[in-house]
């Protein structure tokens, strides 16, 4: 029943009579004829409890109503995304696990949708999230961060910029600098650089050398290494230089936790020519979970940023050095060089790795022996040395699920180079002055299943620390190649090769791409960290 009132006043009852309508009619006129009309929102399935607000409201005046009812539903809105967003949990995934995509299948660790980075780390452990870090890509993580171990920070610098829309470039660049602040045992901005870039959209593989190892003094390496991650950026990189360099310019800064590698070298070395970087006051060496700080070094790096080219960004480093050794500029500087790949046809695809003076042309050689015979040679591995071995190296990798790896390897030659620290840039220099018989420490190598096919299976495998890494890297090939015949199930089930040991020492870091995943792993396994989304 309706209550109505007649023209009189007068007031009557009746029957309600509904008539179908239209989404419009034009006899009902405009909305500017029925000012006072209450729109209501048409949703189907209609929800109880919006049903509920609607009554709440249908007592207050027209357009209080209105603002009343859109306040009630946003919150609603805003209430149900919150609820599915804790659903589905935090996307960025722990450190070295597997993240579980919003198509809601999760992967085993080590195995990544997009990219990941993977690079050397110690045990000591430190919190990330306090201070400015992130490479400038926020003030603070977005989401607590668990503790990570100290060169995991790299490994998370390399990720962060991935995420950020950067490539494999960016990436690897910013976690080899990163690397550069807190293993100064086996790295740094006076490292010699090689890299091996192979770019998944295009199928090609390029080349990266510092070119031919320079004196700067007696027993005093030339310093090049910013001048040749200047140029592969340069090249090959998609974010801004300056980005680049905001994170470890800003944890040379505010201090690093010193961690097992480091502290284990520091005790081997002694703190001659390392104080006051690495000692306490009394003059013995930091110890794991020491912090440790490089202003100097903050500063070259800070200036790096700004340089154009990478000319000169080697001389925000090489001016105050050259100052601090009383020395004159000298008159040929780095000249590191970008070239095509040397390669190898295989039956299982193409082999690239870098050229000479590297063991790139020997590993090359070594496989296609160990491929004709069909066994790999005897004395794969060799004795282990007696004395240290050197040169002492640092070695990272990153790849993306569209197969672009990028390999890089560096070295100072001995534990902390030639021990002498400059003191107005923080920088340790190589005693590398002259280009060794045979360039043992570089050979990093990528497997490209089809020249033809730039979607086919990619294979990056760079290794560092053993008394031959050329022979490290075929065992670890041939390890792969000798996988199951049904490559894919091989991919599923194992990644690449899982062997426990690379001749007894040493890392080997492995990177894949298959499936449209990104895959990493190390060898040994507790080695290194990785980071990927």
């Amino acid at each position: 029943m309706a209550v109505r009132r007649d023209h009189g006043g007068q007031v009557s009852t009746g029957p309600v009579l509904y008539q179908k309508l239209a989404l419009w009619d034009p006899s009902l006129g405009s909305e500017e004829e029925e000012e006072t009309e209450t729109l209501e929102l048409v949703i189907p399935n209609s929800w109880s409890p919006q049903d509920s607000l609607r009554r709440k409201v249908d007592r207050l005046p027209g357009a209080w109503a209105r603002l009343v009812a859109a306040l009630l539903l946003l919150a609603v809105g805003l209430s149900l995304a919150a609820r599915q967003l804790h659903a589905r949990g935090d996307p960025t995934g722990s450190p070295g696990s597997g993240v579980a995509p919003p198509s809601g299948h999760s992967h085993t660790p080590g195995v990544y949708h997009r990219g990941a980075t993977i690079s050397p780390a110690g045990q000591c452990r430190e919190v990330l999230g306090k201070g400015r870090w992130g490479g400038g890509l926020a003030a603070d993580p977005p989401h607590p961060t668990p503790s990570l171990p100290v060169a995991a920070m790299c490994s998370h610098l390399g990720r962060e910029l991935l995420a950020a829309g950067g490539n494999v470039v960016d990436a690897g660049v910013g976690a080899a600098l990163c690397l550069a602040v807190v293993h100064p045992h086996a790295t740094g901005l006076g490292a010699t650089f090689w890299g091996l870039f192979h770019n998944g959209t295009s199928g090609r593989s390029t080349a990266l050398t510092s070119g031919p190892a320079r004196t700067l003094a007696p027993g005093l390496g030339l310093p090049s290494a910013l001048q040749t991650l200047r140029l592969l950026h340069t090249h090959f990189g998609r974010l801004p230089w300056p980005r680049l360099l905001t994170g470890p310019s800003t944890l040379a800064q505010e201090g690093f936790l010193v961690d097992t590698a480091l502290a284990g070298a520091l005790a081997a070395q002694g703190t001659e020519g390392l104080c006051p970087l690495l000692c306490h006051s009394d003059g013995t060496p930091l110890g794991p979970g020491a912090r440790a700080t490089n202003p100097s070094l903050a500063a070259v790096l800070h200036r790096a940023a700004l340089a154009p080219t990478p000319d000169l960004a080697g001389e925000a480093l090489l001016r105050p050095l050259l100052r601090d050794l009383g020395l004159q500029a000298p008159s040929v500087g780095p000249t590191p060089s970008l070239e095509p790949a040397l390669q190898l046809a295989v039956p299982q695809g193409v082999l690239s790795t870098t050229r000479s003076p590297s063991a790139g042309p020997e590993l090359l050689a070594m496989l296609q022996a160990a491929l004709h015979s069909g066994r790999p040679p005897p004395d794969l591995c060799l004795p282990l040395p007696q004395t240290p071995v050197t040169p002492v190296g640092s070695v990272l990798a990153t790849i993306d699920s569209s197969g672009s790896v990028l390999l890089l390897i560096s070295s100072l030659n001995s534990s902390f180079g030639s021990g002498h620290l400059s003191p107005s840039t923080g920088v340790l220099l190589s005693d590398l002055v002259a280009a060794p018989a045979a360039s043992a420490w570089a050979c990093p190598l990528v497997l490209h299943s089809s020249l033809d096919d730039t979607d086919a299976d990619v294979l990056g495998l760079v290794a560092s620390g053993a008394p031959d890494v050329a022979r490290v890297t075929t065992r670890a090939l041939l390890g792969h190649l000798a996988g199951p015949q049904n490559q894919a199930q091989h991919w599923q089930h194992q990644g690449p090769t899982q062997n426990t040991s690379i001749c007894g020492q040493g890392i080997l870091l492995q990177v894949a791409a298959h499936a449209e995943h990104a895959h990493v792993s190390s060898i040994p396994s507790g080695c290194c960290t990785f980071q990927g989304f």
